[in-house]
């Protein structure tokens, strides 16, 4: 018996040799980490397309482009939608999709680098920089230790979600406890905001139970492994000294939380038929859904007055932090930039975040991201709003901010968008996924190299 594993072994290993990754990039080997994932990540929307194409997934005719669109907003973990979930895919289809959320969650080389590192103890120099790619992280991480502990913190967290959430879904009499348990526990943790209610969360708009299990998954993937395991040794040891990254991340989400939560609880007349408690609720749910990226709703958010549309646009951009399941900005790139702009006001040559310095190379990064991604975010509202001429500009932003974010919140017209205009949020969830974040890798890995330091205490912020 042993003799048959060691050969079964010897198998896998002469497989992994040829690297099965070529597969995924349409038989092209891909040396440079931010290109392979570009073509990664697309792999994952076209593989994920094809079958959902497939007639036995749906319950109704799916057009391509729907469910092109379905797969890219699933592996870039968006929620956006142009068809519902639970009147067009049926449970195969809906597996399929929820396959794509957790690939697109744990990252596109998480899962085939776990098993590398069991079987042959040890990442390919390519895998590690790829690795590096995905996961923005402070210097110094061991990125092989950071894969099976990735792993480890999302199998956990999504296991107790689904199981309190089937606790309640069950208590409010929701259609299919269990499955819906799962489902919504995999699309909360990592932020994909995919339901298969059509009406999303509106149904349990005052159910505290739910509301906090789905708040807490959020937040969790959005702030990601390295946040949560800081406050855990923080928990533990006392002695244990929390990272400035995991500073910086927790006062930006505050202050995030706080002023989303204020603005709508006090100036948003739609939520005011709610009891004082239950504003309250519905408040920080739909703020922290648009700051973790995760985009579910509990009320309709195409009624809210433009102001309120406008800050929730604003907290979608800023977006969730690095190394999590979130996208947008990044606390850690609007901390840089800010302390950037201050320093230079302060006609400080170097640029100083609550007495830290930072590196020159982390600016520069945070620069370029926030440049960047604020072009792209404008180009995309701009040919929208030249296609969709009847549609409110406000509601055309709001949309194109929420597909760059991989944010998922609408106010209700994704599906009645051309298909021109589908293709455009189409390719700004894929950019939102990879195109800002690999662009960033190439710009670190330069500077880096470059940057020469002159003897001072820098302390590294992951962006």
């Amino acid at each position: 018996m042993r003799k048959r594993f060691i050969k079964f072994r010897e198998k896998i290993l002469r497989f992994l040799k040829y690297d099965f990754e070529t597969i995924l990039t349409f038989g092209i080997k891909l040396d440079q980490p931010y290109i392979r994932l570009s073509v990664g990540y697309l792999s994952y929307i076209i593989f994920g397309a094809l079958l959902l194409t497939i007639p036995f997934m749906r319950r109704e005719p799916v057009g391509f482009l729907d469910n092109l669109f379905t797969a890219a907003s699933a592996v870039s973990t968006t929620g956006l939608s142009t068809v519902d979930m639970a009147k067009n895919y049926n449970l195969a289809g809906q597996i399929i999709v929820l396959f794509l959320i957790q690939l697109g969650g744990l990252g596109y080389m998480t899962v085939s680098s776990f098993v590398m590192l069991k079987l042959t103890k040890h990442f390919t120099m390519i895998k590690k920089r790829v690795l590096q790619a995905e996961f923005s992280v402070p210097g110094g991480l061991d990125i092989s230790n950071l894969v099976p502990n990735i792993l480890g913190f999302t199998i956990i967290f999504e296991t107790v979600g689904a199981m309190l959430l089937y606790v309640f879904f069950r208590a409010s009499g929701a259609d299919s406890p269990f499955w819906s348990a799962i489902f919504h526990s995999v699309s909360a943790f990592c932020t994909a905001g995919f339901s298969i209610y059509s009406d999303n969360l509106v149904q349990f708009d005052t159910n505290i139970g739910v509301n906090l299990v789905i708040m807490i998954l959020c937040y969790a993937g959005a702030m990601g492994y390295i946040v949560m395991y800081d406050l855990w040794k923080r928990i533990r040891i006392r002695t244990h000294k929390i990272s400035f990254t995991t500073k910086v991340i927790l006062l930006v989400t505050l202050i995030l939380t706080v002023f989303g939560t204020t603005e709508m609880f006090l100036f948003e007349p739609g939520l005011r038929h709610f009891s004082c408690f239950h504003r309250f609720l519905v408040s920080i749910f739909q703020t922290m859904s648009a700051l973790t990226t995760v985009g579910y709703n509990t009320v309709n958010v195409g009624d809210f007055l433009p102001i309120s549309l406008m800050t929730v646009t604003l907290i979608m951009y800023f977006g969730a932090s690095p190394s999590g399941t979130g996208g947008g900005l990044k606390s850690t790139t609007i901390s840089a930039v800010f302390a950037y702009v201050k320093s230079k006001l302060s006609q400080q040559r170097d640029t100083y975040l609550f007495k830290h310095r930072i590196p020159t190379y982390r600016v520069d990064n945070a620069l370029t991201t926030i440049i960047l991604y604020s072009f792209v975010l404008l180009v995309g509202s701009y040919l929208l709003a030249a296609i969709e001429s009847d549609t409110s500009y406000i509601k055309l932003i709001f949309e194109a901010g929420s597909a760059l974010g991989t944010v998922g919140l609408s106010t209700g017209i994704t599906a009645e968008l051309s298909a021109w205009s589908k293709i455009i949020l189409i390719v700004l969830m894929y950019i939102g996924r990879v195109g800002v974040l690999t662009i960033g890798y190439a710009m670190l890995v330069r500077m880096r190299a470059r940057t020469k330091f002159l003897g001072e205490v820098e302390t590294d912020l992951a962006i």
